[in-house]
């Protein structure tokens, strides 16, 4: 059956909560009005015990969260605007990611944050960011950005069977797409990536939603373009990517979020350091907030036109 993006996380949540007992959600507004976005909507009617409204405090929200999975719980915390991620850093960065590790592996944070991530739908520079790049950086966490409604559920699902933290980047401008997902409950594997598009030209390596950015380029253009997401941002499935990169000779890589200090800076020297010698270029954000002007918005990710004129430009180039 066709779902959106929203409606197989709704989906994927209802699930979780009949199959797993120790699962609950807690979040500001997730409960009778149903989440920032929707995705928790309707659940409190059947959950009234489960499915939590919190203060505004995403703090506090968060700590509660990681006290309750050291207690046996898998919290399933919805964070309304990534950029709010900000607020809560301590206890996320160093308490939940650092507490397997300290505790020389006896205890774990089976915690699960969702937070709405990226520009597009015209929320200006301070409910815009992308910061799956910050949270990469840190050892213990698990960071995931599905680019579809397929992904979305089963890599919520994965989640949440996890013992460590993990931090789903939900690209909010996807929420609204659509495509065929399972009535039933399955996984999508947690640092495994997928070769969305096969080619024999150039290799893409697209985060988020710029995976349906490449699909529009590859549409445009005679160019074999193949298009690989990593779904996992940490850990990184660096063997499938390196072996398309191989294959091809040629590698994009697309992000939304700032292209300095990125992910993708870090895809390319993973690559390079394993020995791929080929052409490799990158494409990312502007260095700049956000705007609310829906014009400049759109101008300061990677468009169309532009990733068009860079993959003809290294076609042209041994």
């Amino acid at each position: 059956m066709t779902k959106t993006y929203l409606q197989a996380i709704n989906e994927g949540l209802r699930q979780i909560l009949t199959t797993i007992p120790e699962s609950y959600i807690l979040g500001e507004d997730v409960g009778t009005y149903g989440g920032g976005f929707g995705a928790t909507k309707g659940l409190v009617a059947d959950f009234p015990d489960r499915v939590l409204d919190t203060p505004i405090s995403e703090a506090a929200i968060t700590g509660v969260a990681t006290g309750s999975a050291l207690l046996g719980k898998r919290p399933i915390l919805e964070i309304q605007f990534s950029d709010f991620l900000t607020v809560a850093i301590d206890q996320l960065v160093n308490e939940a990611a650092k507490i397997h590790f300290l505790s020389m592996g006896e205890q774990s944070v089976p915690m699960v944050i969702r937070a709405a991530s990226g520009s597009g739908t015209g929320a200006s520079s301070q409910h815009s960011q992308s910061f799956e790049n910050w949270f990469a950086h840190v050892p213990g966490l698990i960071v995931v950005m599905p680019s579809n409604a397929y992904d979305a559920k089963g890599i919520l699902v994965a989640a949440v069977k996890n013992n460590n933290p993990v931090l789903i980047f939900e690209p909010k401008s996807l929420y609204k797409t659509a495509m065929p997902v399972p009535s039933e409950l399955y996984e999508v594997p947690i640092g495994q990536a997928k070769v969305v598009q096969s080619g024999s030209d150039i290799t893409i390596i697209a985060l988020g939603r710029m995976v349906e950015v490449a699909k529009t380029v590859a549409s445009q253009t005679d160019i074999s373009i193949e298009i690989v997401d990593p779904i996992t941002i940490s850990p990184l499935d660096i063997e499938t990517l390196a072996a398309s990169a191989k294959k091809t000779c040629k590698v994009l890589i697309l992000t939304e979020a700032v292209k300095r200090s990125g992910i993708s800076g870090e895809i390319l020297a993973q690559l390079v350091e394993g020995g791929f010698s080929g052409q490799i270029k990158r494409m990312g954000g502007y260095f700049m907030p956000i705007s609310a002007a829906k014009s400049v918005e759109l101008a300061q990710v990677p468009t169309i036109d532009e990733i068009l004129t860079t993959i003809g430009t290294m076609m042209e180039e041994v």
